[in-house]
């Protein structure tokens, strides 16, 4: 079997924390996964349980997942773009690395900002002095910059992250998150990967990927509206998925899930599913699964 590096979003609650991480994402028969470590849209944070870590890094030498591959996620609230958050912002990344610190994650996913009412110029100048202000040469945390849709004034399009990068000055704290819903609805063409990866390595270096989020997208190449969906059933071509997560090139970067919850109504009652389980599957398997959506419901509901 390839060495494939494949997880999803998992949650962390306050009676297991990272224990709880851990057994989700084996759930989904799954060697890695990403996490945040509190609400991602507010500021709620409970003290790290040191206990809890320790069991969870042994249930993941036991499982073979790698600590290295798993991935935190910063919260939404955090823009770095603009300027009238600067302080909260700086202030909660900085207080989310030393959490990842304490928790022994090494890479942390952060969507680079919005500049709302500025220009494009200032907030990109912006994330980058907030960035110079929060890393230092004792970071042991990369940056992972998503790649982003381009909703509204979101910057975080191959030339906003080439040059946040190259006016960073700890550029080795700082990488690149890939996000294949976000790529395809700021319009670019992934059918023709291989033509990415070469643009993506001439402005930034594709020893930059630090991870992959695998998402279908709802809407048609350039749309900007960031709306997931499960693979297979939005529009980028399954095959495509495939391609971008079996690329030599990125063999050894971790693939992160992010599709949506299944619905289903039971006595009147809405239920969601996670499809994890069954995507991974047809990853691996390389299948594009056309039941899918009803695979996932009677596999939850069996009982």
């Amino acid at each position: 079997m390839e060495n494939l590096i494949i997880g999803s979003h998992v949650s962390y609650k306050k009676d297991k924390g990272l224990v709880g991480s851990v057994l989700e994402a084996l759930s989904y028969e799954a060697n890695t996964f990403m996490f945040y470590t509190g609400a991602p849209q507010n500021t709620a944070r409970l003290p790290i349980d040191e206990d809890l870590v320790k069991e969870a890094y042994k249930l993941m030498e036991e499982n073979n997942i790698d600590p290295n591959n798993v991935i935190v996620h910063a919260p939404y609230i955090i823009n770095l773009a603009n300027p009238a958050n600067h302080d909260f912002s700086v202030r909660f990344l900085k207080e989310e690395i030393e959490r990842c610190e304490k928790l022994g994650m090494k890479k942390l996913v952060l969507h680079p900002g919005s500049y709302v009412k500025l220009t494009r110029e200032i907030g990109l100048e912006n994330i980058v002095n907030s960035l110079n202000e929060v890393l230092t040469p004792e970071t042991s945390v990369k940056i992972c910059l998503e790649t982003m849709a381009g909703k509204g004034t979101e910057l975080g399009n191959l030339d906003d992250l080439k040059y946040m990068i190259d006016h960073i000055i700890l550029k080795d704290k700082v990488m690149v998150c890939l996000d294949t819903c976000h790529l395809n609805d700021a319009g670019y063409d992934l059918t023709k990967f291989d033509e990415f990866l070469s643009e993506f390595d001439d402005k930034i270096g594709i020893d930059k990927i630090g991870c992959v989020h695998v998402n279908d997208s709802k809407n048609v190449i350039g749309a900007h509206k960031d709306r997931h969906e499960n693979i297979g059933f939005g529009y980028i071509p399954f095959e495509t998925l495939i391609n971008i997560i079996y690329h030599p090139a990125l063999k050894d970067v971790p693939k992160i899930l992010e599709t949506p919850y299944v619905t289903a109504t039971d006595d009147s009652k809405v239920k969601v599913y996670p499809p994890y389980l069954f995507e991974i599957k047809e990853i691996r398997n390389k299948d594009k699964n056309i039941n899918l959506i009803e695979d996932i419901r009677k596999y939850y509901n069996k009982d």
